[in-house]
């Protein structure tokens, strides 16, 4: 049996509506900025912006990381204040690790880790990912992150949802074959609603073999605050993980 067979209950119908033009995010910004914050944002952010290419050219991921020569690279989508792709960056210093995140205020706090650990294998993409995902040629990622993205609770607001059958399939594209794709919530209906939706993704594998696999946390996990605060209000959370199906 394979992951996609093991579907929850009450998960299997098709909401039509999350094919349409969605905004996946809210705020662009929060509390005004400290004097310190918008310096490294005008001093740092323009040689770490993830900018795409003229006239609808593909961008080869590799090339944003001139002289690292990386080992791979990883695209983590809404990273918040940046805490789990720091983590991974510092533990991962010959991984290239871009970061989509269009909530400025985020974007400032990974800046000041960046700045101050000297990290230089991380690159930002200070905009939806939508448009980065469509640019990116097929097989050229190793991993994709998608942790804790805003649930869009109301039945109203879920066509918001990152999470999409279009979404997941241009997800599956762009990874290698074996390439992972992790999701993580606290909200059991946005992991159904995940589940669903990758199990009619004839390109993604759950790779979860018994219950422990999505309870606890991938191997080296460092956490984040999110994470402490939802589990301590008793919201424990859904680690899920897909392989990319190989091509034939």
């Amino acid at each position: 049996m394979t992951g996609r067979d093991r579907i929850p209950p009450g998960t299997e119908g098709r909401d039509h509506a999350e094919e349409a033009e969605r905004a996946f995010f809210g705020r662009r910004k929060g509390k005004r900025l400290r004097e310190a914050q918008e310096e490294r944002l005008a001093r740092l952010l323009p040689a770490l912006r993830v900018a795409l290419p003229p006239g609808g050219a593909r961008l080869d991921p590799r090339t944003l990381f001139p002289g690292l020569d990386p080992d791979g690279v990883w695209l983590e989508i809404g990273f918040g204040g940046g805490e789990h792709l720091a983590a991974q960056a510092r533990t991962h210093p010959k991984v290239g690790i871009i970061g989509a995140e269009p909530f400025v205020n985020g974007v400032a706090k990974l800046l000041r880790t960046i700045d101050e650990e000297a990290l230089g294998n991380v690159r930002i993409r200070d905009e939806d990912v939508t448009a980065l995902l469509d640019r990116l040629p097929d097989a050229c990622l190793d991993r994709v992150y998608l942790l804790y993205p805003d649930p869009w609770p109301k039945r109203r607001q879920r066509k918001r949802r990152f999470v999409s059958e279009a979404s997941l399939a241009e997800i599956a594209r762009v990874l290698k074959d074996g390439g992972l794709f992790r999701f993580a919530s606290d909200i059991d209906d946005y992991a159904g609603w995940t589940l669903a939706r990758a199990a009619r993704c004839p390109d993604l594998d759950w790779t979860a073999g018994r219950a422990a696999d999505w309870r606890q946390p991938y191997p080296g996990w460092p956490g984040t605050r999110y994470e402490a605060k939802a589990i301590a209000a008793g919201r424990p959370p859904t680690y899920l993980e897909f392989a990319r199906v190989p091509r034939t």
